[in-house]
């Protein structure tokens, strides 16, 4: 049991220090890619039988019993538009993962090793190659391998879907509010190097009609702040919210948050981290490190209600 806590506790101060803590694995094209351990439930061997999906993307091969529950298996190699894993005739494996609260299945070719990196080492793809795959970060082994950390956000959204679009009724809602408050007044800064998350949250403060900054670094965002907390406007009277991705190149979001908080200048800033590390785990560690609150990523109507209620707050409404 000691083993377990020293463990919780280990993986906790990694989080707490601007640590990305990654499992490695191949898929079919035999290079390597990494995945957050924070999100993994498990790694298990893939059954030979999976129930396939009707009118399904075809990298989603079916689901499988896990735990008593149905769960989608994705092929990452055919996401990426690879050869497909042969799950039915070599042993492969699908690593289960939580994300906003869902579980999802990756089929993999082979998992690796674990890996502790800090997220300063971590880089963001180049221009080009961030347009042409689902990266979202590259790392490195210490004999100099390429470790590429996939966008599993923007693979779920093109694979099995995701909710990028306001509810009629919060529409309506909006539009009400927009009669007695002026949205334009109030500017938020986004910061997330997910393009699948920025075209969200951009689609939600648009239908809102917020002045809004966005950024793909938090080194860049602290940088931002820092320069602004110098002016003499009040930082806080300058950004109404700040929504922060947690895993980004450079600088996590839980390092982000902490370096806003601990500097007089900046505390007063309202922080929500929007994450897709839905976990207890991290939710608590967004407490800890002083963040005013935390959503998990792709719930529009729930985004749009703390970004009201924030705005309400404000204007004393």
């Amino acid at each position: 049991m000691s083993n377990v806590v020293d463990e919780i506790e280990q993986r906790t101060n990694l989080a707490m220090s601007n640590q990305l803590e990654m499992l490695t694995f191949y898929l079919s094209d035999d290079q390597l890619y990494g995945i957050n351990v924070f999100k993994i439930i498990e790694v298990l061997e893939c059954p030979p039988k999976i129930t396939k999906m009707p009118n399904s993307h075809s990298a989603v091969k079916g689901t499988i019993n896990f735990r008593g529950k149905s769960i989608a298996v994705i092929d990452l190699s055919d996401a990426l538009e690879m050869e497909p894993v042969d799950y039915k005739n070599t042993i492969s494996y699908v690593i289960v993962c939580e994300y906003n609260y869902l579980i999802h299945g990756f089929l993999i070719n082979s998992p690796n090793t674990l890996i502790n990196r800090s997220w300063e080492d971590v880089k963001s793809p180049s221009a080009i190659m961030s347009k042409t795959a689902c990266l979202t970060a590259l790392a490195y082994t210490d004999d100099g391998k390429t470790i590429q950390l996939l966008d599993i956000e923007k693979i779920l959204a093109e694979t099995i879907g995701i909710e990028e679009e306001l509810s009629d009724d919060f529409k309506e809602n909006i539009e009400k509010e927009a009669k007695t408050v002026n949205f334009k007044d109030y500017h938020l800064l986004i910061v997330d190097d997910s393009k699948s998350a920025l075209m969200m949250l951009k689609s939600v403060v648009e239908k809102l009609g917020v002045t809004y900054t966005m950024m793909d670094s938090a080194v860049n965002a602290i940088q931002l702040l820092e320069e602004f907390s110098n002016d003499d406007v009040p930082i806080t009277e300058r950004f109404a919210m700040i929504i922060s991705d947690i895993e980004m190149p450079g600088m996590d979001g839980f390092t982000f948050t902490r370096k806003i908080k601990g500097n007089p200048k900046l505390a007063g800033l309202y922080v929500i981290l929007h994450s897709s590390l839905s976990n207890k785990s991290n939710v608590d560690k967004a407490k800890q490190v002083g963040s005013n609150d935390f959503l998990p990523k792709f719930r529009p109507d729930e985004i749009a209600k703390k970004i009201l209620d924030r705005i309400h707050s404000i204007a004393g409404i």
